[in-house]
Order: structure tokens, then sequence, then C-alpha cells
């Protein structure tokens, strides 16, 4: 079958891999139709290494991703307990906890201590053909969500966990610093769903236009954000700053436009693996920094939202790659022009936009 591997920085190779095993008890055969390509892929793909995680071998990168169940193994459940047939198109939740430490025991499977990740080494991810996934993972699709929105399920996820994090009330403020495609989707669930006022900061003028018309108030680009934000919000700053970017002045100026007392939340991931922050502003405002980790028990709730229309997925996935010219579409998506939001890779037989 048809995969592309990382070799190194900025080095991806269309090859011919093996391919997978029948499935196991508990498993299913996936055929990828549908992959985004993810910021925190981005930072594999630049520097073969995301965080303190290393590229020490060939790696088959990407997790957001939904496809078609090809073969299931004895006892292949879905994650909301229905059976999983073949045919079934499904979104995967590349994530696999352990289900038995005392992380997952309590309830929070995604700090597992024993977690497994699609496409974080050493274990492969979607770009490719086909691949086993534990069937739990794997939450069957309705006919009215796509499989290009399924593959968007798991940023979603990502984006309801880190709004859930922040515990807004009625009649507080955020100040959101990023509008890539987790902050355009935290955007609006905040604005949507919570009813909240946001302030967005965001230097690409395309993604800040987006923001506009999700809800948000575009700080503007060529002003200093924290100046902007302090001038909108009457001298008070933001109860609640998200940091949805690449983690590095946004997280100092983040601290700075909120009020004593505040909440920052940090989604975004540092390149350098590193933390900036003058510890005067946030000691002296006494703030709370609270670090987003993936999601937990997200999907059910994510296909109802899309379901119902409170969240618009299609509008965030501006450009479209086949497997076979993945990189070049690594290679567009890490310049950041022509309006790139969402890059997504099609597979054969994906249904809808």
């Amino acid at each position: 079958m048809t995969g592309v591997r990382l070799h190194a920085p900025r080095d991806l190779r269309v090859e011919d891999l093996p391919d997978p095993p029948p499935p196991g008890p508990g498993e299913v055969l996936i055929r990828v139709t549908a992959a985004g390509i993810c910021g925190s892929d981005l930072h594999s793909y630049n520097h073969a290494r995301i965080g303190d995680t290393h590229v020490s071998s060939p790696l088959v990168l990407g997790h957001e991703f939904a496809g078609v169940v090809e073969r299931c193994g004895d006892d292949a459940v879905a994650g909301d307990g229905r059976p999983l047939l073949a045919g079934l198109r499904v979104a995967v939740d590349p994530a696999t906890p352990c289900g038995k430490c005392d992380m997952c025991q309590r309830g929070d499977p995604h700090i597992c201590r024993a977690l497994h990740f699609c496409g974080l080494a050493p274990d492969d991810g979607c770009f490719r053909e086909k691949l086993l996934s534990p069937a739990r993972s794997c939450f069957i699709l309705p006919p009215d969500i796509s499989d290009k929105e399924g593959a968007m399920l798991e940023p979603l996820g990502v984006a309801m966990h880190a709004v859930d994090l922040c515990r807004i009330t009625p009649g507080e403020t955020v100040a959101l610093y990023g509008a890539g495609p987790i902050g355009l989707l935290m955007l609006q669930l905040l604005r949507n769903v919570g009813g909240a006022t946001v302030y967005v900061v965001e230097p690409l003028p395309w993604r800040l236009s987006l923001a506009g018309r999700f809800g948000g108030i575009p700080v503007d680009p060529e002003a200093d954000p924290v100046d902007e934000i302090m001038r909108m919000t009457g001298g008070r700053g933001s109860d609640v700053s998200l940091e949805a970017a690449w983690a590095d002045s946004s997280v100092q100026n983040a601290a700075e436009s909120t009020v004593p007392g505040g909440r920052v939340v940090l989604v975004g991931i540092p390149a350098d693996n590193r933390l900036s922050l003058d510890h005067a502003t946030a000691r002296r405002k006494e703030l709370s920094f609270l670090f987003s980790r993936r999601m937990k028990h997200t999907y059910p709730g994510a296909i109802r939202l899309v379901q119902k229309k409170q969240v618009d997925l299609r509008s965030l996935i501006t450009h479209r790659f086949p497997l076979a010219e993945l990189p070049a579409a690594f290679a567009f998506n890490a310049r950041y022009g022509d309006g790139v939001v969402k890059v997504m890779i099609t597979g054969g037989g994906a249904r809808g936009g």
C-alpha cells in the first residue's frame, strides 16, 4: 500500500509500505478516506521533533482522520458501545490509553501514563492507505457528516477540551491568541455555545477575516495586541486568555492582557519546547495558568455539535491534496500562503465536502 514517511526535517517520502495484518480481537482495519494536517504535524515536519519526542527512524505522521471499516476482529465495539461492521464510516480518536493506570481509572485517559498516539514516535500515523485501530477508538459517522468533517472531529475535540478548561461564565470576555483551525473552533464554541465576547489576535489577514465571520472581534494586527485589547476593553483586560498559536511571545502577551486573578489557558506548542514568561507579570496578577492536553470523551458531543450546526467545519477546509502529493501539501502548509487554514488529504471513496 502507499504511505508517506518522514525521514528527517522536511524530508517526506512516498513509499510502498506493507499492508497491515488482519485485525485481532477488538481491532478493525480502516481504509483512510480523509486526513487533516495539524500544526503538531508541522512541528514534526519542520524539526523531526515535537516537544521532547524525536523522530529517530522513518515515521508515518498524521492523527486527524476518518475512514471506512474494511474488516473487523472479534468483539469489535465502537467507542459508544455499538458493534462495528465492514462498510461503516468512522472517525477515529488517535489516542490509545492503557485503561489501567491511575489517570485512566480516574477518568483522565488523555493524560494516561502509557499513552500511545497515532503519528507520534514510535507509533505510525494515518498518512497511509490503511491502518489497524482499536475498535473502541472509532465513532460511527452519521449520514449528514462527511468524511472530511469526520477528520475534523479530532481538532474540534481539542477545542472543546480547552474551552471546558476556561470555565467561562456569562458576561466574561476572552482574548484569543491564534486563529488557526484550533483557535477558530474554540472561537465558534465560545460564541455559539458560550456566548462570550472574544477578541482575536492573528497576524494572517484571511484567518482574522474568518474569525470576524465567526463572531470574533478582530484586533488590529499592525498594533500592539496588549495595548489594543486593553483599549478595546476600556483598560480592564480579558477575564480569560486562550493561547492557540506557537506559544512564543503570545504567552507573555496573553498574561499581560488578562485581568488580575484571571485565567490563561495554553494550547499552543512552542517549537523550542520552552515557555517564555515574565514571572512578575503572572505573580503580581495572581494569574491561574492551565495547560490543555488534547481531549477526553469528546467525540459523541462533537458529532452532536456538527449535526446541530453549532460549529462549521467545512469552512475551515481550504485546500485538498491526494495522498501521493503529501510532501507538496506539507511544504505548502508550512509556507502559510494562499489563504490556507486547514489542508485535507483525501483518499479513495471519501464522502461529501
